[in-house]
């Protein structure tokens, strides 16, 4: 684990100390579905109703970016034995940072795939594509741009898949649906969760 005193703490740090506390009160159950990513994962708390025939153990932590998910990657993969690895993350990345390239996000995201596979050689690893929230409308181009990039990716790999919620979060216009999201235009409503459920569910293990 991380050497860290209370001076000198990074970002997100307590929240990780919230998993560790978790996996100390209610041990993970191997094989179950992980979850990583950010707020999208955060707020679905109720996301085993919306699988109620699988294990999930969800660790989204808002606000975080792929970079993140990186610097925490012993302590997010290293206590689970699941048999499937699902990511919701990057939009953070180009929020923080808007001079960014989008292969530059994919190069984090393609860090944290060798990351779970040194962990787990042979589970499904699977990418949810990021969405195309309307408060975020100047990064849709790149955030377009990236999801291309990590799907190519994920298309040439053993044991993994790009999951796409974009199209199916799209009017018959081929517009994004405001009524899906909160005031913010940023994170979702129940309707939209149940857009990715939809869509993921052919994905899960």
């Amino acid at each position: 684990m991380l050497n860290i005193s209370a001076q000198n703490k990074p970002t997100f740090w307590d929240d990780i100390q919230y998993f560790n506390q978790l996996n100390k009160d209610n041990p993970p159950k191997k094989d179950a579905i992980l979850f990583l990513g950010s707020s999208s994962f955060t707020r679905w708390t109720n996301i085993s109703d919306y699988f109620p025939d699988k294990t999930i153990i969800n660790r989204g932590f808002g606000g975080s970016s792929l970079s993140d998910l990186n610097f925490y990657s012993k302590e997010l993969l290293q206590p689970y034995s699941p048999k499937q690895i699902i990511i919701y993350c990057g939009e953070n990345d180009f929020a923080a940072d808007e001079e960014l390239k989008p292969r530059q996000v994919f190069k984090r995201f393609k860090k944290f795939y060798c990351e779970i596979r040194d962990y787990y050689p042979d589970i499904q690893v699977d990418y949810i594509s990021i969405k195309l929230s309307p408060s975020r409308q100047h990064l849709w181009t790149k955030y377009w741009a990236t999801n291309e990039l990590i799907k190519k990716f994920m298309h040439r790999k053993e044991n993994a898949h790009y999951i796409d919620i974009t199209r199916a979060m799209n009017d018959v216009n081929g517009n994004v649906r405001k009524d899906l999201f909160l005031e913010d235009m940023l994170h979702m409503k129940p309707e939209g969760y149940q857009i990715w459920a939809r869509e993921m569910k052919p994905f899960l293990k």
